[in-house]
């Protein structure tokens, strides 16, 4: 076991974890966030996808030994009316983009990297980078039409526009 000191959702967190711990398992079973669910262990479906220094990581197969002080940022994470991944949870409830719930999670997470990354993404960006997390529900053009919402609603936001 070693001692990690972690930066998740702007607080510090210290755990003491084998070093191939997948950060996953570090989040749901030592730090209580839930949001960050296991779908297939093998990055295969973004269920567990949180950002780390604002970049999407799907959470399953990055050890924490790996994660440093870089900032980690999960579902859970509060925020202010124009943060992305607010807005991206009220556009997914206007959408009904969610069914089952299980992928949503990973879906804000990819989704607030890419608002996070690109100030008015393209349609076909928006596909792009959420092409890697997978919605067995079958919601996914709801979900692309949630992302598009909240895209446009960051772009007029007057706070947004002074970045």
């Amino acid at each position: 076991m070693t001692k990690y000191r972690l930066q998740v959702n702007g607080k510090p967190h210290e755990v003491d974890v084998d070093p191939d711990t997948p950060l996953l398992y570090v989040l749901r079973n030592d730090l209580k966030l839930n949001g960050a669910k296991f779908g297939c262990g093998m990055g295969q479906c973004g269920s567990c996808t949180v950002t780390v220094d604002r970049a999407p990581v799907m959470s399953c197969l990055l050890p924490v030994s790996m994660v440093g002080p870089r900032a980690i940022r999960t579902v859970e994470s509060p925020g202010t009316r124009w943060v992305p991944g607010v807005v991206l949870r009220q556009a997914f409830v206007e959408e009904q983009a969610a069914q089952c719930g299980y992928c949503i999670a990973g879906m804000i997470m990819r989704a607030t990297a890419l608002l996070d990354a690109v100030r008015e993404p393209t349609d076909a960006q928006i596909r792009a980078w959420m092409q890697p997390n997978l919605c067995r529900c079958g919601t996914h053009l709801r979900i692309l039409r949630a992302v598009r919402r909240a895209a446009d609603a960051l772009t007029a936001a007057p706070a947004r526009k002074k970045r």
